[in-house]
C-alpha cells in the first residue's frame, strides 16, 4: 500500500501539472487549442478532417484527454479519502464523513477502478489503431514534444525558458501535493 500512495500521489501531482500547463503551455498543450465544437467533431468523425487536427490533439483525442484528467482527478480524490477498514486510509479521511467515506472507498476499488482500466484500454488501442491504420506514429512526438508541421502551423515555444517554466511548475505541483497529504497527519 505505501507505494499505491506514492504512485498516487504521483499520479495527482502529474495531473495537476497537466491543468496548469494546459492554460499556461505552448500553443498546442493549452486547452483552448482543443477545444472542438460539436460540428468539428462530427465533421472528423466523417472523415473531414481540418489542418489542425494534425498538429495537436484532434476531436477525438481532446476527448480522451478531457475524460482521461476528469477519470484520473476522481479516481485520486476518491483515493485520498478512502479507508479499506483493516489497515490502509487515505490520508484525508478525517475531513470527511464516514458515509462520504464509504461511498468514496467503494467507487474508488470497483466503478473507478474499472473506468480507469476501460479508458486506458481504449487510449492504446487508439494509439495502435493511428499507427497501423492511419500510419500516424503518436507516441514519439509525445516522447520527444516535436512533430514536424506543415510551414504554415505556428510551432510551440520551447525554449530553455519554457522548459524552467514547466519544471518549476511541476515542483510546485508536488509541493502541493506533499502539503495537501501532510494536513492528514
Amino acid at each position: 500500500m505505501p507505494w499505491h500512495y506514492r504512485f498516487g500521489y504521483c499520479v495527482l501531482t502529474l495531473l495537476m501539472f497537466r491543468l496548469v500547463w494546459g492554460i499556461v503551455g505552448g500553443k498546442w498543450s493549452r486547452f483552448a487549442s482543443f477545444i472542438y465544437t460539436p460540428s468539428n467533431i462530427l465533421r472528423y468523425m466523417k472523415g473531414q478532417e481540418d489542418p489542425l487536427h494534425s498538429v495537436g490533439h484532434n476531436p477525438l483525442g481532446a476527448f480522451s484527454v478531457f475524460a482521461m484528467l476528469t477519470l484520473l482527478l476522481v479516481q485520486v480524490s476518491t483515493g485520498l479519502i478512502s479507508d479499506d477498514e483493516i489497515s490502509a486510509a487515505g490520508p484525508l479521511t478525517k475531513f470527511v464523513s464516514n458515509a462520504t467515506v464509504s461511498l468514496a472507498s467503494s467507487y474508488h476499488v470497483t466503478i473507478g477502478k474499472l473506468l480507469v482500466i476501460v479508458l486506458i484500454v481504449t487510449h492504446v488501442a487508439a494509439i495502435v489503431f493511428y499507427l497501423y491504420k492511419k500510419r500516424e506514429n503518436l507516441i514519439k512526438p509525445m516522447l520527444h514534444g516535436d512533430k514536424l508541421l506543415p510551414d504554415t502551423m505556428p510551432a510551440s515555444a520551447d525554449t530553455a525558458a519554457t522548459r524552467t517554466l514547466a519544471l518549476v511548475i511541476l515542483l510546485l505541483c508536488a509541493a502541493a501535493v506533499y502539503c495537501l497529504v501532510s494536513l492528514g497527519g
